[in-house]
């Protein structure tokens, strides 16, 4: 019973604040106080832009700066992933609550975007190390062939540094939603892994086997 009690206690004791900062490190707790309190203070933001950071990686991924201006990927991004990307997670989450239930799992949409929102803060600090990519490199780090190699040492250190962080936060953000959707949906953490993968695969496998199906006629 005592036990019981220290642990409300210490989670009504997170502050805002402390959200943000324990996360890193007791991630579990930070998720737990989050589904148990209903706690979505910051979620609308957080989704907003969680979409911007992966529109930026789209467009980073998809070469864009091939066709596009260095301005029209920003505003791109910037404006259509702020206002889609919010819209994704949603759908995702929906998604996520609909194979949660196939592995017993127990959370609903709303709350699994509470958790989602919180677990895409790697990904959304992530986008303040792109701003010295683009300042030195501009369009070029967009592009398939980019140059981004003719800046000078110290630059290219900003510039290659700022990449590797980019790579760990992407990392900690897998964790972070691993780990937040095994705490809402109750789940252990392979299913959670398998619960993140199923949405992809039940939507993807079927148009790939529809795609194979069309270019062997």
């Amino acid at each position: 019973m005592n036990s019981e009690i220290k642990s409300t206690n210490n989670l009504e004791s997170i502050s805002d604040k402390e959200i943000f900062s324990k996360i890193w490190t007791k991630p579990r707790k930070v998720f737990k106080f989050i589904n148990d309190k209903h706690y979505g203070k910051y979620v609308n933001l957080l989704l907003v832009l969680a979409g911007i950071s992966r529109a930026f990686d789209r467009a980073s991924t998809k070469n864009m700066g091939d066709q596009m201006s260095i301005w029209a990927i920003l505003g791109m991004c910037i404006i259509f992933g702020g206002l889609l990307g919010w819209i994704s997670y949603y759908l995702y989450a929906a998604l996520l609550s609909w194979t949660g239930k196939w592995l017993d799992g127990k959370g609903d949409t709303t709350s699994i975007v509470r958790i989602l929102s919180y677990a895409m803060t790697p990904a959304i600090i992530a986008l303040l190390f792109l701003i010295p990519q683009i300042g030195i490199y501009g369009n070029e780090i967009f592009k398939a062939d980019g140059d981004i190699t003719s800046a000078g040492l110290i630059s290219n250190i900003i510039v290659y540094g700022s990449m590797i962080l980019e790579f760990i936060l992407g990392i900690w953000t897998v964790v972070f939603c691993v780990i937040g959707v095994s705490e809402v949906q109750k789940l252990s953490i392979g299913k959670s892994i398998l619960n993140l993968l199923l949405p992809m695969l039940v939507f993807a496998v079927p148009i790939i086997i529809l795609v194979l199906i069309f270019q062997a006629i």
